[in-house]
């Protein structure tokens, strides 16, 4: 493998082709969740790839049973407390929405069991997504009194219309990959068997196809979504800023002491 990926940690690499890599996140935490290191790592990994005349076309996928739970709760509840770890994650999520986004190689995401927060980021900006039709997928930060800021609002709008965003969004209610297809949020539900074999068959066709007009029309589909940029930024700071909030620091406590939160009543926004 490139020297390239020789200091990444939570970051597995192989190639099921020549010109494909495979990206598989290995978390040492339940559930595939990010920690700081992976959740960094994950930032910083799609200006590499990009710039790695070897790769063509690019898999994320998850290690074992899950793709990743999103972020660390109780790195980001030290974040509410912390302004430097607060801004330095947000720094990192900004980059994975834009790494992504702006990452000439096409993306294919390979999802099976659970993708939230972060992690759900991941497999909804791959230019194509693939999960398993009993994936699990939930947005999740309203559960913890945070907006929905490092991915939803550049993208699901456009995807699956602004009715199903704002019900999934504001409910933070859960939905599988078959329900996240039929919505069109995702490219294809298949069986779980079935995920890995046709991420690797679709990312190998695409590396074995015209790379210049792959990554045009790549980039030109992508101003879409550069368009909402503002948008994007927007949401992003809303979340940050309610991560140091009364709101934001029940939430979290709440979920991390596994009991029901007790938001304030009102706020003055």
């Amino acid at each position: 493998m490139n020297d390239r990926y020789a200091s990444y940690t939570r970051l597995k690499f192989d190639r099921p082709h020549p010109k494909v890599l495979r990206i598989t996140l290995a978390s040492p935490l339940k559930m595939g969740a990010m920690d700081a290191a992976m959740h960094r790592e994950v930032s910083e990994i799609w200006r590499d790839v990009d710039d790695d005349p070897s790769v063509s076309a690019i898999i994320i996928t998850g290690e074992g049973r899950t793709f990743s739970a999103g972020g660390d709760l109780n790195h980001e509840r030290k974040g509410a407390d912390d302004y430097e770890i607060r801004m330095q994650t947000m720094k990192e999520a900004r980059n994975i929405v834009f790494g992504m986004i702006n990452c000439s190689k096409p993306i294919v995401s390979a999802a099976r069991g659970w993708a939230v927060g972060a992690g759900l980021a991941c497999v909804i900006l791959a230019d194509i997504s693939i999960a398993a039709k009993d994936a699990r997928f939930s947005d999740g930060h309203l559960k913890i009194g945070v907006a929905a800021g490092d991915h939803a609002t550049i993208i699901w709008p456009l995807l699956c219309g602004m009715a199903k965003a704002k019900y999934y969004l504001l409910t933070a209610d859960s939905f599988t990959g078959e329900e996240a297809e039929r919505m069109n949020l995702i490219s294809l539900a298949l069986d779980d068997a079935e995920v890995e074999a046709k991420a690797v068959e679709v990312a190998s066709r695409l590396a074995d196809g015209a790379p210049g007009a792959i990554r045009w029309t790549k980039h030109a589909l992508n101003n879409w979504l550069r368009q909402a940029g503002p948008i994007f930024e927007a949401s992003l700071a809303m979340e940050f800023i309610g991560m140091a909030s009364p709101e934001g620091k029940e939430g979290m406590d709440a979920f991390l002491q596994k009991r029901a939160p007790q938001f304030p009543a009102d706020t003055p926004f």
